[in-house]
């Protein structure tokens, strides 16, 4: 999903140039060593990028509580063990001498949703990261231009919150000059990392460094997902899993190519699969799910271990679909929602022309359960036109996110932006709420954040929306 940040720079330039369960889920200690509170740090909800948490949204009664303007784009959110929200931005104009699309680390006020604190970092060829994660002493772990990894921590000073960075670790030497586009822990303490050019590594604990690379011509636009024995690593050309070596190296356990299409489709940003891999299923991990980018898209699914077939059917029953989203999971179920025609500006996208060159952006999303070898469909609507990357609540059953409202003539920036519950169960739209109008409040297919007091913050165009019930 990281060309996605190309989107988040450019695409926000020129909108703006124009079940029942208890209400209270305990966060248990997080089971990733080194990684910080269970369910608010990291940007797919957990190492295995199910896009769930165990806290509830908003609901019925959802109203914008507070919203801060951090004069920049924010495109992930974490909740600190202390309760203040740290996100990564892509600010508009920051640092010394100021520079347009720099990279922010910024701190709101949990309560205001006010900007507190603001740390700028050194801009890369990728205009700034995207992919992050808070650490068991709730730094931001994120890559800076430079090619190294910092941890970022929060302090209390005389003069108020200050941000800083803690602890940075060196790896430009094993980069080659290319940039640092996803990070994420594993269970046995670990960093992995990826680059845009192929490069895939981990830090361990102590420092040292492991890398390999992938053929040449492949590239990585999305996340890595972690299980309890391996990294999930999806390229513009194949499906790895990978498992990393007593020396750090990250060794090839099997890799399966994919359909990646005649080109790139409107409504993705990269000639490939726009998925994130999502494990999910038996043990939690036992399956992991792609969506390919075929003429027909397919939701493929996967036996972790081995890289044998489990199931395989189109991703969606209506014709013209495709997603630059991660699937949701839930148990052995999944939530597909499709970003077919989402109008990104010409500068967000890589891969060459679109084809065809634009479509309408209908939205829709599809939920597909997985038992006994077989993919089944339960349900498909058209009628959400989701523009974040929605939140699946296993406590109250919901997935929640930011939508449009119904197709109208003309540009998609423009109208009502709606905060949206859709039944997990049914897929029927348990709640509306209009938080914003875009081109201002544009959700820019942003990933939300949901706390533990059922509050999701929500990043759109110019403004960290605090939605809360």
């Amino acid at each position: 999903m990281t060309d996605k940040l190309r989107f988040l720079i450019a695409g926000a330039a020129v909108i703006l140039g124009l079940a029942a369960v208890s209400t209270t889920s305990a966060a248990a200690s997080p089971a990733v060593p080194g990684a910080g509170p269970a369910g608010t740090s990291l940007m797919h909800g957990d190492p295995e990028s199910t896009d769930s948490t165990a806290y509830r949204g908003p609901g019925r009664s959802a109203r914008v509580a507070a919203a801060g303007v951090p004069g920049g784009v924010c495109a992930a959110t974490f909740v600190s063990g202390d309760g203040y929200v740290l996100s990564l931005c892509t600010a508009y104009l920051a640092g010394d001498p100021p520079q347009v699309a720099t990279p922010v680390v910024t701190m709101f006020d949990p309560r205001t949703a006010q900007p507190i604190a603001r740390l700028p970092l050194t801009k890369g060829q990728l205009l700034g990261g995207v992919y992050g994660f808070l650490d068991d002493r709730d730094r931001v772990v994120v890559a800076d231009g430079s090619g190294s990894i910092l941890r970022v921590g929060h302090h209390r000073t005389a003069a108020g919150w200050a941000l800083r960075i803690d602890d940075r670790t060196d790896l430009s030497r094993h980069l080659g000059g290319d940039g640092i586009t996803g990070l994420a822990p594993d269970y046995q303490g670990r960093t992995w990392f990826a680059t845009t050019g192929g490069v895939v590594g981990t830090v361990s604990a102590d420092g040292r460094v492991g890398t390999a690379r992938l053929p040449r011509g492949e590239r990585l636009g999305n996340g890595l997902t972690i299980r309890r024995d391996g990294a999930s690593v999806l390229s513009t050309h194949a499906l790895y899993e990978m498992r990393a070596d007593d020396a750090g190296v990250p060794r090839t356990v099997w890799r399966r190519t994919y359909d990646r299409g005649a080109a790139r489709k409107p409504g993705q940003l990269t000639w490939g699969s726009g998925t994130t891999p999502t494990y999910f299923g038996p043990g939690g991990d036992g399956w992991v799910a792609i969506v390919d980018s075929a003429a027909v898209p397919e939701l493929i699914v996967y036996h972790s271990a081995d890289g044998s077939p489990v199931c395989r059917m189109p991703a969606f029953r209506a014709p013209n679909q495709g997603t630059e989203n991660s699937p949701m999971a839930w148990g052995r179920s999944l939530v597909i929602p499709s970003t077919y025609g989402f109008q990104y500006p010409p500068m967000a996208v890589s891969g060459g022309p679109s084809v065809p060159a634009s479509a309408p952006f209908r939205g829709g999303m599809t939920r597909i359960d997985v038992a006994d070898g077989r993919c089944t469909r339960v349900w498909e609507t058209t009628t959400d036109r989701m523009a974040t990357l929605p939140r699946l609540s296993r406590a109250d059953g919901m997935i929640h996110g930011l939508a449009y409202g119904p197709p109208t003539p003309g540009p998609q920036q423009v109208g009502p932006v709606n905060y949206a519950a859709v039944d997990f169960a049914t897929g029927r739209r348990v709640v509306t709420r209009q938080v914003g109008v875009a081109p201002l409040d544009e959700p820019l297919q942003l990933t939300g954040m949901i706390a533990p007091n059922c509050v999701l913050w929500q990043g759109t165009a110019t403004r960290m929306l605090k939605i809360a019930p």
